[in-house]
């Protein structure tokens, strides 16, 4: 059964990489698994044919034969408990990625996500210098207890996992604001996730839908 995601046509940040279909492309990259590629425009995720594989109208989707899902996590969990190379066979291991996945979009990415929308839709608003300071703190918070669980480790919890795939692609959300730079152990752990060949390929991949020339009409 082929498998088909869903992304942007034109991605908001142009291609690159941040958009959540890259977490699934990795996923899939890394299980290597071939897959198509619906782009949807923002329009179309609006529509009932959209709206009835993501209630939210949102991307990615994931379909295998008359499977259909939605949200990041579940879908890489899923890639990973069908395939090899993305979740231990240990079963307590297995457990801990599992929490890592939840970790990640549950306690590191809301911090991030406010502080990069405020960067992007509230510059202009009177009460964004004083507020600037108390997002990046929090942001600091995490970032400096995740270098204390990381310490010397490549990984977040023996080999590389969907865990890390979570967690590198959330933080890659930071590479704007200098903060990786005041984390090292944490700068070095994302930047072994971009070196690896399938982030590349799906980062490749991504990138290109971007950068192609406007379709007609």
């Amino acid at each position: 059964m082929t498998i088909t995601i869903t992304a942007f046509d034109r991605s908001p940040d142009g291609g690159k990489g941040l958009a959540r279909d890259t977490r699934v492309r990795w996923a899939l990259e890394e299980a290597g698994l071939p897959y198509d590629v619906r782009l949807v425009s923002f329009k179309a995720m609006k529509e009932p044919a959209h709206m009835a594989l993501n209630p939210f109208g949102q991307i990615p989707t994931y379909e295998e034969g008359g499977l259909a899902l939605f949200e990041t996590g579940a879908i890489v969990l899923h890639i990973g408990e069908r395939h090899a190379g993305l979740l231990p066979d240990d079963a307590d291991a297995r457990a801990r990625a599992v929490t890592w996945v939840f970790a990640a979009v549950n306690t590191v990415e809301p911090p991030i996500l406010e502080l990069t929308m405020a960067r992007f839709f509230e510059r202009d608003q009177p009460w964004y210098a004083a507020r600037l300071p108390s997002l990046e703190a929090r942001v600091r918070t995490r970032l400096q207890q995740l270098s204390a669980h990381l310490g010397d480790a490549d990984w977040l919890d023996g080999a590389f996992s969907a865990a890390d795939l979570m967690m590198v692609h959330v933080l890659l959300r930071l590479r704007s604001t200098g903060l990786l730079d005041e984390f090292p152990r944490v700068g070095a752990y994302v930047a072994r996730g971009e070196a690896r060949p399938a982030y590349q390929r799906a980062f490749a991949d991504q990138l290109a839908v971007n950068t192609r020339a406007p379709q007609p009409g």
